[in-house]
């Protein structure tokens, strides 16, 4: 049994704890919020196999450049001159090549379908009551280009056994009957699962609690002491806490983390926006609005809509332009859908932690042995939660990997 200090409390955090104390290790969790916001609790709850394509994909920087004069563009870059955000853009422009991508997919297909069969698990265990659908994932196109964009990944989806449709308007409107959707057709992937990630949260921390595990909540890492190849300690409100392996699972904060340790792990900040309408919409399939960008999500007693990707530094300002493209794009896919000012007005915003290449950083440090880094998921955190909680307790376990960890080396960025 080891003694583990986990550094971040959100699905990532939380799910290497989990599996962790599986495993019969002491485990303690740090946070600096309070467990009831951020980018775990106001996501998509996606589960999504679908997503094959990482977000560092050709054409991005040419839409990001142009999307940049537009405020309320789905996908908005923030120029700074700070050496961490210009190192990022550059290996950000050098992963986005077709090659890389390429190779990155089956990578990606992977790990989200070990990470919905983990989740599976967990919804069968009768450890917890949490909301959980299997209705798939639609992709609505308003333009023949987009559709014919999104069905390419869907014929590659097929390659690597996945099941995937190209509706027509009409054939959607016969699997979400109870709503016009605006839309000249939709890629239907079938493989995809939802949540409510705002249920599933506080029953995980809970679990986690009655089994041993300490957590700390609105505590803040001051200082990491190390000597050598160990880490030794973590300063918390002038407290050492000690323990044979850390993991940091930090997030859009791993930046200020490793630059204490001398590190070189790229993470952006990606900040999202989510509305919540918590009366009835009709909306029974999860669904993704192709040209806006906006993820669509039926949970327990609302439904969700969320989106926008700005990489613009660690903040939480709520820029009212960018949510009101959530708006327009909602309105403006589904007929007689109304959003009203109150919705609006509750709207929060998360920060996904993002890597220059679009993959996660899964694994230990060639610097540090008893460091464990599991973070940069960007978009597909919550994806990803459990496969990467599970790799980490194998990790600190010293077994062998359930998947090839090293698409995810914590050091890769060195070689680009």
């Amino acid at each position: 049994m080891k003694n583990c200090i986990i550094i971040g409390g959100g699905i990532i955090g939380l799910c290497s704890a989990y599996y962790l104390q599986k495993e019969g290790h002491q485990v303690t969790v740090i946070d600096q919020s309070d467990f009831s916001s951020g980018a775990s609790y106001v996501n998509a709850g996606y589960i999504s196999p679908s997503h094959i394509v990482s977000l560092a994909a050709p054409g991005m920087i040419s839409k990001g450049i142009k999307w940049m004069f537009n405020p309320s563009s789905p996908f908005y870059v923030k120029p700074r001159l700070e050496s961490d955000f210009l190192k990022w853009a550059l290996a950000f422009k050098k992963s986005a090549t077709a090659s890389k991508v390429e190779k990155s997919i089956p990578v990606i297909k992977d790990i989200t379908l070990f990470s919905r069969q983990l989740f599976e698990e967990m919804f069968a265990s009768k450890e917890f009551d949490f909301f959980y659908e299997h209705k798939g994932l639609m992709m609505y196109y308003k333009t023949e280009k987009a559709g014919e964009e999104e069905w390419n990944v869907g014929k590659k989806a097929i390659e690597l056994g996945l099941k995937v449709e190209n509706l027509s308007k009409k054939e959607v409107q016969k699997i979400e009957k109870n709503i016009e959707v605006n839309v000249k057709g939709a890629v239907y992937y079938h493989s995809d699962a939802h949540m409510t990630p705002n249920e599933f949260m506080p029953q995980l921390k809970k679990y986690l609690e009655n089994n041993g595990v300490v957590i700390h909540s609105n505590k803040i890492v001051d200082n990491i002491v190390f000597s050598g190849d160990k880490i030794c300690s973590v300063r918390v409100n002038q407290q050492d806490f000690t323990a044979d392996e850390f993991v940091f699972a930090t997030g859009s904060w791993t930046q200020n983390f490793v630059k204490k340790l001398g590190l070189n792990i790229s993470i952006q900040a990606g900040k999202g926006y989510r509305i919540n309408v918590e009366r009835p919409t009709n909306i029974s399939i999860p669904g993704i609005l192709m040209e806006a960008k906006v993820a669509v999500t039926p949970m327990n007693g609302f439904t969700r809509f969320a989106g926008t990707m700005e990489i613009g530094g660690i903040n939480h300002h709520i820029n009212p332009v960018r949510v009101k493209a959530i708006v327009n794009a909602a309105e403006n896919y589904y007929s007689d859908l109304k959003i009203n000012s109150q919705e609006i007005e509750n709207a929060q915003c998360g920060l996904r932690p993002c890597s220059p290449d679009g993959l996660p950083y899964i694994g230990k440090s060639t610097k540090f042995k008893n460091a464990t880094f599991a973070t940069g998921h960007a978009m597909m955190g919550w994806s990803l939660g459990p496969a990467t909680g599970k790799l980490v307790a194998e990790i600190i376990s010293d077994k062998k990997t359930s998947l090839d960890i090293s698409p995810f080396h914590v050091d890769r960025m060195l070689l680009i």
